[in-house]
């Protein structure tokens, strides 16, 4: 798309988001090696509400396949153990002290399976939120053309870019999906 109309900016913006989204999501699945990104989307329940894991405590890769979470307040180190494990990362957090021990497991077909499944997810999600940015900016397209703002034909012309935004926004989650599963499946 050449130009965008004005109206629409925002909305590619939005959409720009949730494939940033995306990648931070993709960045956090690690074909068998130790990443703190690993940890980016764990919630912990602290202090009365849910805080990013990285709010709680540091994460650190002593080995390349061991993540080692320093919680800063002893009183959340079970806290931030259950956390890890509900979060369906694949892992097998311990409490050791005031740290939480994450081994990375091996990687195996199953595993690569169901790493190449998650991403799917993720992109999927992705693809939603941009899909939903789509309908709303048809939406109020739609309704100024209703109010007389916009004629039946600028209506048409806005609608095609909206489409033609989406498809290229659809297309770069699905490149970003092809590449993390290559990444995935590559021993």
């Amino acid at each position: 798309m050449s130009k965008i109309d004005p109206r629409l900016t925002e909305f590619d913006r939005k959409m720009l988001s949730a494939i940033d989204v995306l990648a931070r999501e993709l960045s956090g699945i690690r074909a068998g090696r130790a990443s703190p990104n690993l940890l980016d989307s764990v919630k912990v329940d602290a202090y009365g509400s849910m805080m990013p894991l990285n709010q709680v405590g540091t994460v650190a890769v002593p080995e390349a396949r061991l993540l080692m979470v320093q919680v800063w307040d002893k009183g959340l180190v079970k806290a931030v153990e259950k956390a890890i494990r509900d979060a369906n990362l694949g892992v097998d957090p311990s409490a050791d002290g005031q740290n939480v021990r994450v081994p990375i497991p091996a990687m195996n077909e199953q595993r690569r399976a169901e790493l190449a499944k998650l991403a799917g997810k993720y992109a999927e999600d992705a693809r939603i939120s941009v899909r939903n940015v789509r309908r709303d900016a048809m939406d109020l397209m739609k309704k100024l053309e209703k109010d007389k703002e916009i004629s039946e034909d600028e209506l048409h012309g806005i609608l095609d870019d909206v489409q033609k935004m989406t498809d290229g926004h659809i297309k770069k989650i699905d490149e970003q999906l092809a590449a993390k599963q290559k990444d995935i499946t590559v021993v």
